[in-house]
Parts: structure tokens; C-alpha cells; sequence
């Protein structure tokens, strides 16, 4: 099973993504793969043979600012939701997506989880993954630093941010092979360090989860929330409280997991998804 790697240019900002063609049907609607941060597609590398085998085409971009993707300058690209939110439907558009699943995860996924809120004619299922979806939520100290003045600018330049990032919020050693490809593109250029810190500099969580918990609760389409109960950051009280009142939603718990669930243990959400993406 082979993971394309593929480019497009959508206006003038160019998205990397992975992809795969689905394996013995193509009649089930497509997946759309959202990482978080601190995180890329690759984080996906394992789950989309997974799904493309179960009949699933599979399609996870980099963000605009991270991983592969363009890392635009701050002054012509504002690292806001709206912004993020639109550059995606561009995207979406560009590459021929009509109906499909979506997945989302971590503290970029709330931006995949508002394109779903916002266009549910189109997304017809939706699978959130250690995401935040209450106001309680805080970004973690961890992320919040690399967003401080002078502070964030010298974190967010070390490439060994991502090891105590993606390492830290699960307590699982990536293998070196791994963790190089999520280091390169600190290595290869400053622009992945500023184009973060300008991230989490405006994700405007307070607003961007008041439109999530306002939206999930008129949700009428199937809704998983897989959760890494390990996770350091993302508490489960909220998501356990939204499934308790809601009509669609099922929760299923990924236990030993921690805030990066297809990063610490993919089968366990590679099984997650098929089992939500194939009922009926």
C-alpha cells in the first residue's frame, strides 16, 4: 500500500499532502485527515493505509505553516481560524472534494472542526481526536511560551521543540527515522519557527470554542470522540458531558494514549475510525 506525496498550488500558497487511493471499492465517501500542533501529516503515515484499504480515499495536508505547506510571512497571511478556515475550502475545493468524512485533531483540528460545523451539506460524518472543544479549555504552557515576544522567538527556532512537544503530550519515544522528517522543516528554514509562533499567537481559542460547543450541540450527523485518556492537556469531563446530551455522538477511549492519539498508538485509532467510518 503505497502513500502518494502530492503538491497543489491553491491561489498563491502551495499545500503538501499524503494520499492514498482506496483498495477494492470506491463507492464510500473520502476521509480528510486535520493534524494538530505541533504536528504534520506524517503523524497520518499509518492510518491512511489503513483507511485506504477499508475502500477510503485518504487525503491529510499539512496546514498552511506547517510541515511541507507554505510558511507565508505573517504580513500577507494572518494565521488567524478565518484565514486557516479559508485557505482550506480553497484547498477542499482545489482538490475535488465534494462529500467526505472529517478528522480532526489537537490545537489546530478546532479549525477542521468549524469547517464541519459550517458546511455539514458537505461533511457528512465527523471524528474528533483530542481536540479542544469546550470554552474551559487553556492552551497548555508548553505551546502558550512559543507564543510569547522575544521568549517564543528563540523556542520556537530549536528544532527539538517538536521532540519535547510530540514526545512530552504522550510519553512515547518516537523512533529517530520519525522524528527526523518532523524536525526538517526547523532545519530547513526559521519560517516553520515564526509561522508557528504566529499560530498560536492568534488561535483566539475563547471564540473558536464558543462556535464549537454552540455547534456540536445542533450536530445532527454521526460524531465520534476518540480520546487519548493520557493526554496532559485535553481533559475527557467535557467531551464525557457533550455525548451524555447528544443524539449522534459516540465516545470511544484510547487508553495508554496520550494528545497525539494516531502518533502514540495507530492502530487503536486506525480501528476507531474504520468501526465509525463503515456503519450504516
Amino acid at each position: 500500500m503505497t502513500t502518494g506525496e502530492n503538491w497543489v498550488e491553491v491561489g498563491s500558497l502551495g499545500w503538501f499532502y499524503r494520499e492514498a487511493e482506496p483498495i477494492g471499492r470506491d463507492d464510500r465517501s473520502p476521509v480528510l485527515l486535520l493534524h494538530g500542533l505541533v504536528s504534520q501529516s506524517y503523524s497520518w503515515r499509518n492510518v491512511i493505509p489503513a483507511l485506504a484499504e477499508q475502500g477510503f480515499r485518504t487525503i491529510a495536508p499539512d496546514w498552511i505553516g506547517c510541515g511541507y505547506s507554505d510558511k507565508p510571512d505573517r504580513r500577507d497571511f494572518a494565521y488567524t481560524p478565518e484565514v486557516l478556515l479559508n485557505a482550506l475550502e480553497e484547498f477542499i475545493n482545489t482538490i475535488g472534494l465534494k462529500k467526505f468524512s472529517l478528522v480532526a485533531q489537537g490545537f489546530l483540528g478546532s479549525i477542521g472542526i468549524q469547517y464541519a460545523l459550517r458546511h455539514p451539506q458537505q461533511v457528512d460524518r465527523l471524528a474528533i481526536l483530542n481536540a479542544p472543544i469546550s470554552q474551559t479549555v487553556q492552551l497548555p504552557w508548553k505551546l502558550k511560551q512559543m507564543s510569547i515576544p522575544l521568549v517564543g522567538d528563540m523556542l520556537t527556532q530549536n528544532p527539538l521543540l517538536v521532540d519535547r512537544i510530540l514526545e512530552g503530550a504522550g510519553g512515547y519515544r518516537i523512533k529517530d527515522q520519525d522524528m527526523d522528517i518532523y524536525r526538517r522543516p526547523w532545519i530547513k528554514s526559521s519560517d516553520a519557527g515564526r509561522a508557528l509562533m504566529a499560530t498560536l499567537q492568534n488561535l483566539q481559542l475563547s471564540q473558536v470554542t464558543a462556535e464549537i460547543e454552540t455547534g456540536l450541540d445542533q450536530w445532527d450527523q454521526p460524531l465520534l470522540m476518540a480520546w487519548g485518556i493520557r493526554d496532559p492537556w485535553l481533559s475527557s469531563e467535557p467531551v464525557h458531558t457533550l455525548v451524555r446530551s447528544h443524539k449522534t455522538a459516540e465516545f470511544v477511549a484510547l487508553e495508554e494514549v496520550g494528545h497525539y492519539p494516531q502518533e502514540d498508538w495507530h492502530e487503536k485509532v486506525s480501528e476507531a475510525l474504520v468501526t465509525f467510518l463503515r456503519r450504516r
